[in-house]
């Protein structure tokens, strides 16, 4: 992609002038995060996929869970990985180096997260994740037995279910459109 002014390969406009609460919403990223990043622009072209995409990500990663925040970056990581999704890896990486202080971690979490010093819970956790994208078909009883005896919920099961899922699907999202990552991220928490 060589036009660094659409987040996509796709020629879909953002909808110009953006309603006064999409607007508000920019310019709360803009503010808190220094850019509207690029997922959202790209998305901006139908204000209903947009709204629709913004709450189940804000519900997914940001809501009450018995996951942490950062957790749910992992996860988000260790999705992204598998799938190589150039956007995703390079956002959520930078979201594991900031919310941990740790930008090894947000690299070993891109590369391999199995050469990362986790507690056996997170590790669950990623071996989870991980085998639901690679092969969600195959996860049985014993996928969620494992987690259980780790100390999650069957909420927090539901939880790491919905936020790889999610990322499976916006992984080969961004990748069929070749979404591009906000520049800005790839300084982040270094």
């Amino acid at each position: 992609m060589t036009d660094t002014t659409r987040p996509t390969a796709l020629d879909l406009p953002m909808v110009d002038p953006l309603p006064e609460a999409t607007q508000k919403y920019f310019d709360i990223c803009q503010d808190k995060l220094g850019m509207v990043p690029n997922v959202l622009r790209a998305y901006a072209f139908d204000i209903d996929k947009l709204n629709a995409f913004t709450a189940l990500y804000n519900d997914l990663m940001l809501a009450d869970s018995g996951l942490t925040k950062l957790e749910r970056e992992m996860i988000a990581v260790v999705v992204s990985s598998v799938n190589k999704c150039f956007y995703c890896l390079t956002a959520h990486g930078a979201a594991v180096r900031a919310l941990s202080g740790d930008p090894k971690l947000g690299e070993m979490m891109v590369m391999n997260w199995r050469v990362a010093d986790l507690p056996e819970r997170q590790k669950a956790m990623l071996a989870f994740a991980e085998k639901m994208t690679r092969a969600s078909a195959e996860i049985v009883e014993a996928d969620r037995a494992a987690l259980r005896d780790q100390g999650f919920s069957d909420r927090d099961i539901w939880d790491i279910a919905n936020v790889a899922g999610f990322f499976n699907m916006t992984n080969r999202v961004a990748s069929a459109t070749d979404m591009r990552p906000n520049d800005e991220y790839h300084a982040q928490a270094r």
